[in-house]
């Protein structure tokens, strides 16, 4: 074998060079550290992000939770009594006289007012409907009275006047038996509004 005594020769290559150290397993990678994380939220079933917990909070607002406790109203399965077109359904709201509402409202004008609706008044404490109508009567007709005693002197004005009671009795029983579908009170000038502020009052 020959011998090569060129000069200028590169010394060979007695040192290969080495690749860096391996890292020590002690350091973790920030990669290591979320697949963790998210192994172990697989594991427990809970797959949710900061977003999207975020949007669950945010979500939150708009759909408050449901009352399961919610007051039950004393109506049918209907909206209203005008659509179920039966007035026996008056019958749910109870009275303590246990008759009819519409029809005990109308006693408050049919009873010799104003002394119906002051017995009315007395008797019946469970029933707004007819607590108003009891106190529209006592406060109006007893106006109407101290006007028939001031011109009683005339008996023209009085058969006028007895006239226009019967027709204000009708009007007013008519409003009671109807209005009673839905609760509305039909209010006289004046004594109605006196009235329903004395009833809101009780």
């Amino acid at each position: 074998m020959a011998t090569n005594f060129a000069p200028y020769q590169d010394t060979p290559e007695l040192v290969r060079a080495m690749s860096p150290p391996a890292q020590s397993p002690r350091i973790a990678s920030p990669r290591a550290s979320i697949d963790r994380t998210r192994s172990t939220n697989i594991g427990t079933g809970a797959l949710t992000s900061p977003n999207a917990q975020s949007y669950q909070q945010s979500n939150s607002s708009y759909f408050p939770p449901t009352n399961a406790n919610q007051e039950r109203v004393p109506w049918s399965s209907n909206t209203g009594f005008g659509n179920s077109g039966s007035r026996g359904d008056i019958d749910v709201f109870e009275t303590r006289l246990g008759m009819r509402m519409d029809h005990e409202a109308c006693l408050a004008y049919l009873l010799l007012p104003p002394a119906g609706g002051v017995l009315l008044l007395v008797l019946e404490h469970r029933s707004d409907y007819v607590r108003f109508h009891a106190w529209q009567s006592s406060l109006l007709f007893a106006f109407i009275f101290v006007v028939h005693i001031i011109f009683s002197w005339s008996s023209v004005i009085s058969w006028i006047l007895f006239v226009g009671d019967l027709g204000l009795i009708g009007l007013l029983t008519w409003h009671a038996y109807k209005d009673a579908e839905t609760l509305d009170r039909y209010e006289v000038p004046f004594f109605g509004p006196l009235a329903s502020s004395i009833l809101d009052d009780e």
